[in-house]
């Protein structure tokens, strides 16, 4: 009975007080822990952190002993580095989240691995972020904060008290942006390809706050005109207020034309935007150069750069000038004036364009297709000689067949031509063009031959 009342005191001073139950927990850093911090569970010691070290790897490996009512602990358990508080640089705690119930055991002298650890961030880690000029603002802020509070710190503190629904909302927040970690990380990336897209535009942002300031001050100065619109906002959004119980009552009517509509838009339309489709993604390239031809960095090289420079230009040709000893008007009011009862003539010219455009292209028509590709009409050369093979020599036709070569071959007089008459008459009727019953015209003059 006395070995046995020995055995039982010997177990209970090796293992009396917890304690028996010891692992590693690997930290990436360990900076205000101290041996003799606590290791808790949900705001409960469990134990104590018992030893430090580094590791040959370079991380911190803290050595926790944990009471045996809390051993041993599963594997998926994790290891935070949280302030107790603000009350000493080294009041840190490890808080153990405990894992899965059904997980294996972590065996004595086990390691909960860094993918499981959390290691504080030091508050003075936090304010290293900010620059000199920042950490001076910062100050300010603070002190702001004292003075506006000195003397109604009761005030503020019951004011603190509304904060907590807001609090608890921005934890919850807070909380669900490191859960989904992949999609804050995608986000930041996001994030900081827009800010460098917008620091690559330092001078069109600038422009843009010096805008902004411009109308802000415009605005200041019409302090009178908003304040008078401030007065009769509230008729307005009365009177608003009717019209839109009126147009409740007219969206009523509208539903059989949203009725009748429905199968358009979803027989018509939908096959319309799929065939659209492919035109947009086609059109992409012409749409991006139509933007640089609009607007690109440099000078005097795009449409906007053109309109900034029409004032100049509207100065030099509209207003009067001294020119050979004179005043004279400018180039636009003259070219006005001289334009002045042209348009008849131009009326009558504009049908001829398309002559006009096949002349200038090949003496025929432009523009013209078959299977082959392109082709155009020229009009054969004739003359009163022909060449005869048996004398070898160029003779004048005939005198008996001068005649039929003439009215074959030859067409005089025909100075009256209509539009589009330098071809053949089309099948379809379309040429000779008359614009008008009275333009003037002769539709019978055309190519001779087939």
């Amino acid at each position: 009975m006395l070995v046995l009342a020995l055995v039982l005191l010997a177990l209970v001073l090796l293992r009396g007080g917890g304690g028996g139950y010891e692992i590693d927990a690997r930290l990436a850093n360990a900076g205000n822990l101290v041996k003799g911090n606590l290791v808790t569970v949900a705001g409960e010691e469990v134990g104590k952190v018992k030893e430090i070290r580094l590791s040959d790897d370079g991380l911190a490996v803290a050595r926790l002993s944990v009471d045996d009512e809390y051993a041993p602990l599963r594997q998926g358990t994790r290891a935070v580095v949280r302030k107790r508080s603000l009350s000493s640089i080294a009041n840190d705690i490890i808080e153990l989240q405990l894992g899965e119930g059904d997980a294996p055991d972590i065996e004595e002298g086990g390691t909960i691995t860094a993918v499981n650890t959390e290691s504080d961030v030091p508050l003075d880690a936090v304010f290293n972020t900010f620059d000199p000029v920042a950490r001076v603002a910062v100050g300010k802020t603070f002190k702001l904060f004292r003075d506006f509070n000195r003397g109604k710190e009761e005030r503020a503190r019951a004011a603190f008290m509304y904060l907590n629904p807001a609090l608890s909302s921005s934890s919850r927040l807070f909380a669900e942006l490191d859960r989904n970690k992949p999609d804050l990380e995608r986000f930041i990336t996001a994030t900081a390809s827009l800010t460098t897209d917008l620091s690559a535009r330092d001078d069109e942002l600038a422009g843009l706050v010096t805008n902004l300031g411009t109308t802000m001050r415009a605005l200041a100065s019409e302090r009178e005109s908003l304040g008078s619109a401030l007065d009769q906002l509230p008729t307005f959004l009365r009177r608003t207020n009717t019209t839109f119980v009126n147009l409740r009552a007219s969206l009523d009517d509208l539903d059989p034309l949203v009725t009748a509509a429905t199968p358009v838009v979803r027989d018509k339309l939908r096959p319309l935007f799929a065939e659209l489709r492919p035109f947009a993604a086609g059109a992409e390239p012409t749409v991006r150069d139509l933007s640089r031809t609009i607007r690109q960095p440099g000078a005097d090289n795009d449409l906007v750069d053109l309109l900034e420079r029409q004032p100049a230009v509207d100065r030099i040709a509209n207003a009067k000038a001294q020119r050979n000893g004179r005043e004279r008007e400018g180039a636009f009011p003259a070219m006005r004036r001289a334009a002045q009862g042209a348009s008849p003539q131009l009326g009558f010219l504009r049908p001829y364009g398309v002559d006009l455009v096949g002349w200038f292209d090949d003496f025929s028509a432009s523009g013209a297709y078959d299977a082959l590709g392109s082709f155009s009409r020229a009009g054969l050369q004739v003359n009163q000689f022909t060449f005869n093979p048996l004398l070898d020599r160029v003779l004048p036709v005939p005198g008996a067949l001068r005649p039929l070569l003439e009215s074959e071959s030859l067409a005089t007089g025909r100075n009256n031509r209509c539009p589009g008459s330098i071809e053949r008459r089309a099948g379809d009727g379309t040429n000779p063009y008359k614009p008008s019953a009275d333009f003037n015209c002769d539709a019978s003059q055309v190519p001779i031959g087939r």
